[in-house]
């Protein structure tokens, strides 16, 4: 059984950075696929950033420059630094396993607002 935790969110002031963090359980971590995506009232989630189980990166337009993704599979961990934050970064940002076999797994999500 996958289990997500997404932790690290908070009010932080435009210019500033925070770090969320996703921990998983199960055996299939170090194999799957882990994203970052965000949704804010009446939008339809939309994808931050992944990364792949060799590496490999990618982000969204309004991300890039910004945001960094980042695993640690001996943790069972993957982060998203997020620098230079602006209010439009304002969000429920979740995190998602994306296993070999086609299943996704989604945790509970964390608030992040950008705030004057």
């Amino acid at each position: 059984q996958v289990q997500l935790v997404e932790s690290g969110g908070g009010s932080v002031q435009p210019g500033g950075s925070l770090r969320l963090s996703c921990a998983a359980s199960g055996s299939t971590f170090s194999i799957s696929v882990i994203s970052w995506y965000r949704q804010t009232p009446g939008k339809q989630r939309e994808l931050v950033a992944d990364i792949t189980s060799g590496g490999s990166t990618l982000y969204a337009d309004s991300v890039k420059g910004r945001f960094s993704i980042s695993r640690d599979n001996a943790k069972t961990t993957v982060y998203l630094q997020m620098n230079s934050l602006k209010p439009e970064d304002t969000a429920v940002y979740y995190c998602a396993q994306k296993t070999p076999g086609g299943s996704v797994y989604w945790g509970q999500g964390t608030q992040v607002t950008v705030s004057s």
